[in-house]
């Protein structure tokens, strides 16, 4: 018989040892850059105050903190840089923003009082103290204020006399049937005052751009209500609004037009168009969630973007002019993989930047005059250091002739390979195979803590970005639905198969590993292909895609996914229903043999937890080997720091256990 030995870390302690040191790394969320000084002799510098996230084990929670740099420079060139002070945790703190003159900060925290109760405070604060403390849930005047990446923001107006901020409409307090109520009299009982609750709507809803004058109320249509747009911003000569557009409906995540309204001549132009297919120059569109707050140069004539491009993410200068595209980063010496615009004011632009095997850096630089761009000087505020022993690179795929899509052909898709640096003699690799969700999103090459432990643990990790990813024009996007259960998961399989032909022969089989549409992917891996892997996990999959329409929060995602047009309140007929389980994961469990670990959140909306449910029971009931861990108080992403940490580690465990 023959004996293979596995480089792979087995000790559940220095499992977990490794785990505690890789998620200590912090990543940054925000960077504000403060007013220029200038000294009595010529000097320059100024003041860039950042924060960061950081997971703590011990208290089983995310804490942000706060640190400040003070840079030194002359015209375009900088000559010092340093930090300004030690770190300081953000305790409670959801936003924050500085007045335009820097003299007034508004922050909104939350405190639990003793009772438990949880409460929303708006505070004012100077330079020296605080000026004002607003208790909004004691005012009563709406719901919870919105802290998220959408929909989440505080706006100063230039007289620093207002704060904007968007918040849940208030909604009357249930009361029991059986308890006594007052009565109300003809005049109290209006027509609005029984409310329906929230009808449900596709993620990308017909949207338009509004102005309103807050001094007359009036309110002012700007742009047309046919598409979905997001993210205006202002220049700053005030004589332009830039935002991002994509077509209402179809997949969630789509590639974008960069729209321009100018405020004197009323008209609306398209300084970049959707991208099918990559130009020329390789741009492949626009992709980005959201513009950067500061985002425009001062000159008014060039925005910067940063956004996925292939497997990378690449910082972006757009002239407004002409349209044309440059990239900030693609060139770069530097071995980062991702650029994030964190800020940019008088042209000095805060990025981070990372790559899978090393951690965020915090860095600093000027950008050039127009047509020079590629000239840009990074120095580094906040310098991470590549972790040893983990190499790491993009390879690309082109799908055998059959496996073309007709309506899409000659299209390729790529991976990134974690490869960890030794290896004993005679010692046999083991793969992780681990397609993404979405499907429309991407693996970028960034730093991401699950691929890059299970590496440092002695995998190698295959991150693949099949036909359907974000970041490969809008033809690879609309190649996926309709063709899901077939298209992506040949894909998969097929990048897995080349990379153990070509790298690494001495391996057989491999292991596979997914969430939300990456579970469905994995799950329908080890029912299409039983002899190839040697273990699965999946987390909150997709397994049944039929029986997901009536219970997910996303109704129009498994309509459009499917091949089929989505209409809100229309009814599902048993041809649809059938065409949906032919799809599903769920009609292959039959040929199932592979262990698997399935891991559910209990408040998950996106991606019920009975999916996972339906597939363990179909599992368990024909005797295949399967573990259920479920995780309650957590949603679909699985990611409190408790249940991420005790998820990695059933993970890696899971994975040794059957090497």
């Amino acid at each position: 018989m023959d004996i293979q030995l596995h480089f792979v870390i087995t000790n559940p302690n220095e499992i977990a040892e490794i785990y505690k040191e890789l998620s200590k790394f912090p990543s940054l969320s925000k960077a504000c850059i403060g007013p220029e000084v200038i000294s009595q002799y010529g000097g320059k510098h100024c003041n860039i105050y950042t924060e960061w996230s950081q997971r703590d084990l011990e208290r089983a929670e995310k804490v942000k903190f706060c640190r400040q740099y003070i840079m030194f420079y002359d015209e375009d060139s900088i000559v010092y840089t340093g930090p300004s002070g030690n770190c300081t945790e953000l305790q409670g703190e959801l936003l924050s923003k500085e007045s335009p003159s820097g003299f007034l900060k508004a922050v909104l925290r939350e405190h639990t009082n003793k009772k438990g109760e949880e409460k929303q405070f708006l505070e004012i604060w100077n330079k020296n103290s605080k000026e004002k403390s607003i208790n909004l849930t004691a005012l009563d005047k709406h719901g919870k204020v919105y802290e998220d990446d959408h929909f989440g923001c505080l706006v100063w107006s230039h007289s620093e006399t207002h704060i904007l901020y968007v918040a849940e409409k208030k909604r009357p307090k249930a009361e029991s049937f059986f308890q006594a109520k007052p009565e109300l009299s003809v005049n109290e009982e209006e027509d609005d005052s029984i409310k329906p609750e929230k009808q449900e709507k596709p993620v990308k809803v017909q949207s338009g751009l509004y102005y309103v004058d807050l001094t007359g109320g009036n309110c002012v249509q700007l742009t047309s209500q046919t598409n979905a747009v997001w993210s205006p911003r202002l220049s700053p000569d005030k004589c332009r609004i830039i935002y991002l557009e994509s077509d209402a409906g179809g997949p969630h995540h789509q590639c974008s037009r960069l729209r321009m309204y100018d405020w004197y001549t009323k008209v609306t132009s398209t300084v970049v168009d959707i991208v099918t297919r990559p130009n020329e120059n390789g741009f492949t569109g626009i992709y980005s969630s959201a513009l950067a707050q500061s985002c425009w140069a001062m000159d008014s004539q060039r925005v910067i973007i940063d956004t996925c491009q292939r497997s990378r993410k690449d910082l972006l200068v757009i002239n407004i002019a002409n349209g044309s595209v440059m990239s900030l980063t693609s060139g770069s010496s530097s071995v980062a993989g991702s650029w994030t615009l964190l800020a940019i004011h008088q042209d000095l632009m805060v990025v981070t930047c990372s790559s899978p095997n090393c951690p965020p850096s915090l860095k600093v630089g000027f950008l050039p005059a127009s047509g020079k761009e590629q000239g840009i000087i990074w120095v580094a505020l906040d310098e991470a250091e590549p972790l040893p022993g983990i190499e790491w690179n993009i390879l690309n795929f082109t799908p055998p002739c059959e496996q073309q899509n007709p309506k899409f052909p000659v299209m390729d898709f790529e991976g990134i390979l974690l490869i960890p640096g030794e290896k004993k003699e005679d010692a046999s690799h083991s793969l992780i195979v681990w397609p993404h969700g979405g499907p429309h999103s991407v693996f970028i090459a960034e730093w991401l803590l699950y691929p890059v432990t299970l590496c440092r643990l002695g995998f190698v990790v295959l991150l693949v970005n099949y036909r359907g990813s974000a970041g490969f024009g809008q033809d690879c996007i609309y190649s996926l639905p309709g063709n899901v259960g077939s298209q992506d998961v040949k894909d998969v399989q097929f990048s897995a198969e080349q990379v153990l032909k070509e790298r690494f022969p001495d391996t057989s089989k491999a292991f596979v590993i997914g969430g939300s549409h990456g579970g469905f992917l994995a799950s329908h891996l080890v029912g299409q292909y039983p002899e190839f892997y040697k273990a699965g996990v999946i987390r909150n999959p997709v397994t049944n895609i039929a029986s997901m329409l009536g219970t997910t929060d996303i109704p129009d995602w498994c309509m459009v996914e499917a091949g089929f047009e989505y209409t809100a309140g229309q009814l599902p007929t048993p041809a649809l229903l059938e065409a949906m389980l032919i799809k599903s994961p769920i009609i292959h469990t039959s040929q199932v043999k592979s262990p698997m670990l399935i891991m559910l959140g209990e408040k998950d909306k996106r991606v019920p937890p009975t999916q996972g449910l339906e597939f363990y029971r179909a599992l368990k009931s024909r005797g295949v080997s399967v573990r259920l861990l479920w995780y309650p108080d957590n949603n679909h992403s699985l990611s409190k720091v408790d249940a991420e940490a005790d998820g990695f580690m059933n993970i890696a465990l899971w994975f040794v256990k059957h090497l």
